[in-house]
């Protein structure tokens, strides 16, 4: 079953002026319901762009976006965050630094049940306790604690957290890892991997790191100058290799791509 139809976006920024940017060229995409699909493509292909034209960030200049049978076209960014799920690079982003773990968490699971300001019970406590003992990151205990005296991938892991626990139709990844060292990177990855399985979540993920593309999730797709120019699932994916990509990659956008290697993690 669809979960996301996305049906020829475009948007052009800065129209009429010398900067003019065609960052979104007719992107189509159909996502089935429990896809994880990795989003590969140099800075500048349009990967952000997309997100944002998913969340309601800007207004479209043409094409249609459908969530779960729902035209979101025309719906207002707020409205969105009710049934998308988003983490950013920045750990910083999309918490409340002043705020408690436990607050910041009862913020994100009452979202969808109420518009009035929240109250934390004991049945509550104890769920969001038992979520981050899963975590594995000592952060059970501490509830209590302002986000913002979390290191950078507690952060994040707490932030991830936040953008499941209402359980959304789709959960956006924006370079969610990159901010961090390699070995707290790759810890949020694995908890990035169960919770999206456990939830049998929808997913979208950008990444600049081929490996992760390839690895992660069952499909992965690939942009350039704001269009889908790769799209590979299946046995084809298992088959390729990130050599394989970046040759595909060349092929299907036409140009050199030496400049984006530096670009793209190999």
């Amino acid at each position: 079953m669809t979960e996301l139809t996305l049906k020829n976006l475009r948007k052009v920024f800065e129209r009429g002026t010398p900067n003019v940017k065609v960052a979104l060229d007719g992107v189509s995409l159909d996502v089935e319901r429990g896809d994880f699909i990795t989003v590969l493509g140099s800075n500048g292909a349009g990967k952000s762009t997309l997100f944002n034209a998913i969340l309601g960030k800007f207004r479209l200049d043409q094409g249609r976006i459908v969530l779960d049978g729902e035209d979101i076209t025309r719906q207002r960014d707020y409205r969105r965050a009710l049934n998308i799920g988003c983490l950013y690079q920045d750990p910083m982003r999309g918490t409340a630094p002043h705020m408690t773990i436990e607050e910041n968490l009862a913020l994100a699971y009452t979202r969808k049940a109420s518009r009035s300001f929240f109250a934390v019970n004991r049945r509550d406590s104890a769920k969001f306790r038992d979520l981050l003992r899963e975590l594995d990151l000592g952060l059970e205990d501490r509830l209590k604690t302002r986000m913002g005296l979390l290191s950078g991938g507690q952060r994040q892991a707490a932030s991830l957290l936040m953008a499941t626990i209402a359980e959304p139709k789709l959960l956006l990844l924006d370079e969610h890892t990159a901010a961090l060292d390699p070995a707290t990177a790759e810890k949020v990855l694995d908890l990035t991997k169960r919770i999206v399985a456990q939830r049998r979540l929808t997913c979208l993920m950008i990444t600049h790191n081929m490996h992760q593309a390839l690895e992660m999730g069952n499909r992965t797709i690939v942009m350039d100058a704001g269009k889908i120019v790769l799209d590979v699932s299946g046995e084809e994916r298992a088959r390729l290799t990130v050599q394989g990509l970046l040759d595909r990659f060349r092929a299907d956008a036409g140009r050199d791509l030496d400049n984006d290697r530096m670009l793209l993690q190999a």
